[in-house]
């Protein structure tokens, strides 16, 4: 049997230590710890990668700290619009979501639509009836609201292009509404969740969910629901979910080359992954990170940004997380 191992993120971005008080800062990591414990209870009671990395997604995506979910970010038109995806390493099996606007947990509907439906991708108004269908709880729109995420819409609604709740780099804010109270700048951070999975029986799985880009175009899907790019697992290598600039994160299908590399180049979860990092998504503007379990239960969790929040857990240990870059 094989030990099992889970890891999550919240996203990328701008570390500010300076705003940020200890009370603040613990909230993140009780947070991350907590949802962490969760899948590695999932995982040690038997439960199976995907049912884990499913848990894991819903549980960040009901969590306000996080843009997926309640607590998503704003398009231009001030509403919400919501991706994910489900994958299981075993038989590839997949489902995606996208542009939803009243599904509670997109997650749940992404698994619905991997096991009750010949697709992999659903969008719109079809996809939240057929989840309904299917069980899915739906909700008003009202209830992904959160008055920081809707005053961090109002500082940049005015701005011809979307703000990455992701990266704010390309833009000069001259002033904020207020100071930021969390480890990562709000306007300078990668808003997507995750989590990776390796369980007893050998199996990997990813999952990734995300309220999108403040102040995106309405119909704008990134990297989260798109195979490959923002979600991938495959047993004979790898489970991966990013975050990031989600369309560098697609032009480059980072999650499926970690994967190609370990294959066909024969190269270990580290190099492949910080090469994608470091090296690949670079070269195309790509920032951000990931979050990767290799068949052996070896963990990786590179980024390029100043931080990330993220958790991991192995077997019966206690969860660990971490928000700011590692010291050199």
């Amino acid at each position: 049997m094989t030990t099992p191992v889970i890891a999550i993120h919240g996203g990328a971005g701008t570390i500010t230590r300076a705003s940020l008080t200890a009370e603040d800062e613990a909230r993140y990591h009780q947070a991350l710890s907590d949802i962490v414990a969760a899948g590695q209870a999932v995982l040690n009671a038997g439960g199976s990668a995907l049912e884990a990395v499913t848990e894991a997604v819903r549980l960040l995506e009901d969590c306000p700290l996080f843009n997926a979910g309640h607590g998503a970010v704003y398009t231009s038109e001030g509403k919400h619009e919501l991706d994910a995806c489900v994958m299981n390493g075993a038989d590839l099996a997949s489902g995606a979501v996208a542009c939803v606007t009243k599904l509670r947990n997109p997650i749940l509907a992404a698994r619905t639509v991997m096991e009750n439906s010949e697709h992999v991708l659903l969008v719109g108004p079809a996809a939240e009836a057929f989840a309904a269908r299917h069980g899915a709880v739906t909700v008003e729109p009202a209830y992904f609201h959160t008055d920081a995420r809707h005053e961090q819409w109002q500082r940049v609604r005015g701005q011809s292009r979307a703000m990455l709740d992701h990266d704010a780099s390309s833009f000069a804010f001259a002033e904020k509404a207020a100071e930021p109270k969390e480890p990562i700048d709000p306007d300078n951070k990668f808003g997507t969740v995750g989590a990776v999975a390796l369980d007893q029986f050998g199996n990997l799985a990813a999952a990734t969910s995300t309220g999108g880009i403040t102040n995106k175009q309405p119909g704008r899907v990134g990297d989260s629901p798109i195979i490959g790019a923002g979600c991938y697992a495959n047993n004979a290598t790898v489970a991966v979910s990013a975050t990031g600039t989600g369309e560098a994160f697609m032009r480059t299908a980072a999650c499926y080359d970690i994967g190609a590399r370990m294959a066909y180049a024969g190269q270990s979860l580290e190099d492949a992954s910080r090469a994608v990092v470091f090296e690949t998504l670079p070269k195309v503007g790509g920032r951000g990170g990931l979050i990767a379990i290799d068949r052996h239960g070896n963990l990786a969790l590179p980024f390029n940004t100043e931080g990330m929040y993220r958790a991991w857990g192995c077997g019966e240990l206690a969860p660990v997380t971490a928000i700011y870059a590692a010291p050199a």
